[in-house]
Formats: structure tokens, sequence, C-alpha cells
């Protein structure tokens, strides 16, 4: 495995790891990791990291690209969705003011860097395409004249 695989499948065990991390706390009551926070949606991430994994294995580096650019694009959504989740969660609540104090109460932790890492690393790794390392094969001549006819 080159070093650019295996920077790449450090990002992608560290994106399933991260799903399993605490990413909120609630109230300062108990910890939210993805799944919690939305379980088909972590099922993804976990499904796209899987995939990411299996194409470095097999070393088909478009998989493993796509699967990288993917991850990075799930992980920005998962953000911007969460930050939408925690800021209209009390909206029913006909006094803003209550309803903004309960949604402060709502906080990010670390669990975050390493989903940010995650999919940064996988990305990092499948860009750089070239190996510093090249196989050549030299053809070598064939002797015909230890050949007999049939």
């Amino acid at each position: 495995m080159r070093p650019a695989s295996f920077v790449s499948f450090v990002g992608f065990v560290m994106l399933i790891a991260a799903t399993y991390c605490p990413l909120f706390r609630p109230f300062g009551a108990t910890h939210w990791d993805m799944y919690d926070g939305n379980k088909p949606y972590g099922i993804v991430v976990l499904l796209v990291a899987v995939v990411g994994i299996i194409g470095l294995v097999l070393i088909q580096m478009q998989i493993a690209r796509l699967a990288a650019w993917t991850s990075v694009v799930l992980v920005i959504l998962f953000y911007f969705l969460s930050l939408l989740k925690i800021h209209t969660s009390f909206s029913f609540i006909p006094f803003h003011p209550i309803s903004k104090y309960l949604g402060r109460q709502i906080k990010f932790k670390w669990g975050w860097w390493f989903l940010v890492a995650g999919p940064a690393l996988a990305l990092l790794g499948v860009l750089n395409e070239k190996s510093k390392y090249k196989i050549q094969i030299q053809p070598q001549a064939v002797n015909n004249n230890n050949i007999q006819e049939l």
C-alpha cells in the first residue's frame, strides 16, 4: 500500500470512529453521537467510509476518490443540518427568548474534530494520484531457435 493510500485508509477509519464519538450535549445531561442525531444519515456516512476502504484495498482509486469527496460533502451537509435542527428545535414555543435559551443549551462536543479530520485525511490521500515508484517491465527477446515445428 502506498503512503498516500495509507493516509486515506486512516481518514476513512477515523470517519467510522467519528460516527460513534459524542457530537452533541443537550442540556448537559447526555451525549449524542451521529446515530442519536440522525440514524439513517449516520448509516450512509458509515457505508461511504466502508466503500472507500474497500476501494483502497482493491486499489480502485476512482472509487476511493469518489468516496472521499462524498464523505466531505456529507460531513459539511450534516454540520449545516445539525445547526438548523438546533436552532429550530424549540421554535414551537411561542416565547422567543425561551426558545433561544433552550437552543443555546445544546452544545457541540469534541467528536466534530474527528468528523472533520477523517474526510480531510481521506481526501488528502486520494488527491495524490501519482506514485513515486514506477515499475517498468522490459520485454525479453524470445529465442525461436529451440522451437521445433509440429
